[in-house]
């Protein structure tokens, strides 16, 4: 399938850094919520994650993540996620998250 450069510019991808991560024992399958800082623009947004397998909360706080900050706020059983973190399966299939490589990279900072 094939969509245009205007569809792909509607979807917004921003760089966060992980504030919080913790349990998230509600969830149906192992997840995690996580509170990221995307900047003075968007602020401080929720998420949870099912992340579990590649990450414990200790090794995701101060983690810059990818995600997409446009879509309207989900419910994941008592939780509202607000943002979608982006990642790739691994060789396993669990889920490792995008990055960018570099520590200076400004929060809120579009994906180009």
């Amino acid at each position: 399938m094939t969509i245009e450069f205007d569809d792909f510019l509607k979807v917004d991808i921003r760089v966060g850094r992980i504030l919080e991560a913790e349990e998230f024992p509600e969830a149906r399958r192992p997840a995690y919520k996580l509170k990221i800082d995307f900047g003075n623009d968007i602020g401080i947004k929720k998420t949870s994650a099912q992340i579990t397998q590649n990450y414990t909360p200790d090794t995701l706080k101060n983690k810059l993540v990818a995600a997409v900050v446009n879509f309207p706020p989900k419910q994941i059983g008592p939780f509202m996620s607000e943002v979608l973190v982006l990642g790739f399966n691994d060789e396993n299939g669990n889920i490792t998250l995008i990055s960018p490589d570099k520590e200076s990279t400004p929060l809120g900072e579009r994906l180009h």
